[in-house]
């Protein structure tokens, strides 16, 4: 039986929110989704393309509405990206590690968002044997996958 946070990728569209500016964007997770076929936007208000493909600066832009949103944004921003993702009518948001506060996890809840937080996505979405993998691996032994 998938794990919440697995159930978490199987969303049809999701848009990965990063700030190159001020910390690099989440390019491999968003990537890896690319791969599998899965529609995905790359929101950075301060970056006009991310891993070749233009780049959003804000949910509003999007060409579409998407069910999830993953934030690897920086701390202090996440709070007001979760808002934004509400607004925008996402389903889901995944808050990358290091990046939840309380005051965003809260806010999520209250707006009816299903919100996973506590690892790395990377984990979840790249195929195969990697750095990431390992993580998997020991996550699944400790019944936290």
């Amino acid at each position: 039986m998938p794990s919440e946070h697995e159930k978490f990728w199987s969303h049809s569209s999701y848009a990965f929110v990063g700030h190159s500016a001020v910390k690099p964007f989440p390019k491999l997770s968003y990537g890896e989704l690319k791969k599998q076929g899965k529609t995905v936007f790359a929101v950075d208000p301060s970056a006009d393309r991310v891993a070749g493909d233009s780049a959003f600066r804000d949910l509003d832009s999007l060409p579409q509405k998407v069910e999830a949103v993953v934030l690897e944004t920086p701390r202090e921003e996440t709070e007001s990206w979760v808002r934004k993702a509400a607004d925008a009518g996402a389903q889901s948001v995944w808050i990358h590690m290091g990046r939840e506060t309380p005051e965003a996890v809260a806010l999520a809840r209250e707006r009816g968002l299903e919100v996973l937080t506590g690892t790395c996505a990377v984990m979840y979405v790249k195929q195969g044997l990697s750095y990431h993998s390992i993580h998997k691996w020991i996550d699944q032994a400790r019944g936290k996958y």
